[in-house]
């Protein structure tokens, strides 16, 4: 089990891209509650899927990228931390269902952006519920991975 994030990374990076789609769905499920889009539901069940066509996943992103500029424009100067939990959400479920060669962190894997995308959800949800910003979502995504990898 990875134990901090550049084990996490280096693992995630490893994987091939179908396997990378699936681990970050696999995050993004636990934020997934944080927004009430059936757009993002819908692509993250093409992520999980493993017989997922190429074009099935060009749809799904640009349904969930349309959702995501959607969750920004609602996020202007009036923005609540609940609001903002579901950009990051919409954020994820892109990365999962990205073309490949589209990363915004450089040479980074698709399952690291929704990770840290759903990190960033999971920060602004305990924000909005007045808990604060502690939470386990590393340590929980780092278990959610080595179940992962050994199936």
């Amino acid at each position: 089990m990875p134990t901090n994030d550049k084990d996490f990374k280096a693992k995630l990076g490893a994987l091939p891209i179908a396997h990378q789609r699936h681990a970050g769905a696999l995050f993004v499920q636990r934020v997934l509650p944080f927004s009430s889009d059936v757009r993002l539901k819908a692509a993250l069940e093409l992520a999980l899927r493993a017989d997922t066509s190429d074009a099935e996943l060009t749809g799904a992103y640009q349904a969930a990228n349309t959702a995501r500029v959607e969750s920004f424009t609602r996020c202007g100067s009036v923005c609540d931390w609940a609001d903002q939990a579901g950009h990051f959400v919409a954020k994820a479920v892109v990365a999962c269902v990205r073309p490949a060669a589209e990363g915004e962190f450089g040479n980074s894997s698709l399952a690291w952006e929704a990770a840290m995308s759903a990190r960033m959800a999971r920060t602004c949800q305990t924000v909005a519920s007045g808990v604060g910003t502690e939470n386990r979502e590393a340590e929980e995504q780092y278990r959610i991975l080595s179940a992962f990898l050994n199936k």
